[in-house]
C-alpha cells in the first residue's frame, strides 16, 4: 500500500525520495511545511505522476511547483489518476487547459482520492441543467466544488429551491441554476451563510416577492457569498455615509436594487469613492441611478473627473455612463469630445 511508515523510526525521512525531488526542483522546505508525513513514506509515485503529468503537457517547471505546493500528489497511483484526468477532461477541451488548473489550484485535482465522488457531483450538476461552458467555468473558478461531498452541493440546490418556493416562484430549478452560474462561490459556502444574507437583503431592503427573485437571479446573486458580519457592516456603513449626503432610505434602497455588488465595497474605500465623486461634482442622484462606477478605483475615478472637467464635461446634462466604461472605450470617449 502507498501507505506504509517506517515502524522502526517514524521521524526518518525517505532520503532517495527527497534527493528525486530535489533534482526535480522541489521546494522542499515548502513541501515539508505542508504535509511532513509524506517524506517519511518507503513507497511513493513520484515518478509514475511525473511521466503521468510529462505525458500531458506538464513542463518539469510545472510539475516541481505541483509537488511543492501538493506533496500528497505523489502518492496517487496511475490509475486513479488517469480516471481522474478522464472525468476532467470530460468537462475541458484540451489536456492543456487541465494542467492550467492543477498550475494554479493542485488540491482540486489531487486532494480527493475518490473519483466517484466527482462522477456523482458533475452528474447531479449536470442533471440541474448546467451546461458544459459552466460547468466549466465551476471547475475553473472554484474546482473545490467537485470535491465537496454530493450531499453538501445537493443541500445547498435545495436551499435554493425553498428559497424560489417562499417567494412564490416556480421554476426552482431554473433559480437554482440561475444564482449558481451567477456565482460559482456559493457552493463553497455553508448554507447557514447564504441563508442569513438571502434574509438580511429582504428584509433589510424590504423587499416584495418579485423583486427578491429578480434580484437573486441577477447582480444580487453575486454578494450571496460575502461573510454575513461584511454584509451587514457594509450595509449600515453605505447607508449611513449615503444619509450623510442627503439620500432618502428610498434612495439607498434604488441604489442597491440598481447594483448589489456595492456591497462588497469595505467602508474606507466607498467612503474614499464617494467622496471622489461628490467633490468631482457628481450629484448624488446620478450615483444612486449608476452605483456600477464605485467599481473603479479612486485613482481612476479622480483622473477621469480631471480630464472631463478639463473638457467642461456636464454631468447633470450627459449622466456619469462615460465614467463607468473599460480604459480603451473611456478614451476614446475622450477623443470624441
Amino acid at each position: 500500500s502507498h501507505d506504509k511508515t517506517d515502524p522502526s523510526n517514524v521521524a526518518s525521512e525517505n532520503k532517495s525520495l527527497l534527493e528525486n525531488l530535489s533534482l526535480l526542483g522541489v521546494d522542499i522546505q515548502m513541501a515539508r511545511r505542508r504535509q511532513p508525513a509524506i517524506f517519511r513514506k518507503i513507497q511513493t509515485n513520484e515518478q509514475e505522476l511525473i511521466d503521468f503529468l510529462e505525458q500531458k503537457g506538464a513542463s518539469r517547471d510545472i510539475i516541481a511547483s505541483i509537488i511543492s505546493r501538493f506533496p500528497r500528489a505523489i502518492t496517487r497511483s496511475e490509475e486513479h489518476l488517469e480516471e481522474r484526468w478522464r472525468l476532467w477532461r470530460g468537462i475541458f477541451n484540451t489536456d492543456a487547459e487541465v494542467v492550467n488548473i492543477l498550475k494554479r489550484s493542485p488540491e482540486s485535482f489531487f486532494r480527493s482520492s475518490d473519483n466517484s465522488n466527482l462522477e456523482k457531483n458533475i452528474h447531479y450538476l449536470s442533471s440541474l441543467g448546467i451546461k458544459p461552458k459552466d460547468l466549466h467555468r465551476l471547475l475553473t473558478m472554484a474546482p473545490r466544488i467537485f470535491s465537496n461531498t454530493l450531499a453538501l452541493n445537493r443541500m445547498m440546490v435545495e436551499l435554493l429551491d425553498s428559497v424560489c418556493k417562499s417567494l412564490g416562484g416556480t421554476e426552482n430549478e431554473k433559480f437554482a441554476r440561475t444564482v449558481i452560474s451567477r456565482n460559482v462561490y456559493i457552493l463553497i459556502r455553508s448554507t447557514k451563510r447564504v441563508r442569513s444574507n438571502i434574509e438580511f437583503l429582504l428584509s433589510a431592503l424590504e423587499l416584495n416577492n418579485d423583486e427578491a427573485l429578480k434580484l437573486l437571479q441577477g447582480h444580487g446573486a453575486k454578494i450571496l457569498d460575502l461573510s454575513h458580519k461584511s454584509l451587514k457592516t457594509n450595509f449600515r456603513n453605505l447607508n449611513l455615509k449615503l444619509k450623510s449626503l442627503g439620500c432618502s432610505q428610498k434612495q439607498v434602497r434604488e441604489l442597491i436594487l440598481n447594483y448589489a455588488p456595492t456591497l462588497f465595497v469595505s467602508s474606507d474605500t466607498l467612503k474614499q469613492k464617494l467622496d471622489c465623486l461628490v467633490e468631482g461634482g457628481i450629484d448624488i442622484r446620478h450615483i444612486v441611478e449608476k452605483p456600477k462606477v464605485m467599481d473603479y478605483s479612486v485613482t481612476t475615478l479622480k483622473h477621469r473627473l480631471d480630464q472631463l472637467h478639463q473638457l467642461g464635461y456636464d454631468f447633470d446634462v450627459n449622466g456619469i455612463s462615460i465614467l463607468d466604461s473599460s480604459t480603451k472605450r473611456f478614451k476614446s470617449k475622450l477623443e470624441k469630445l
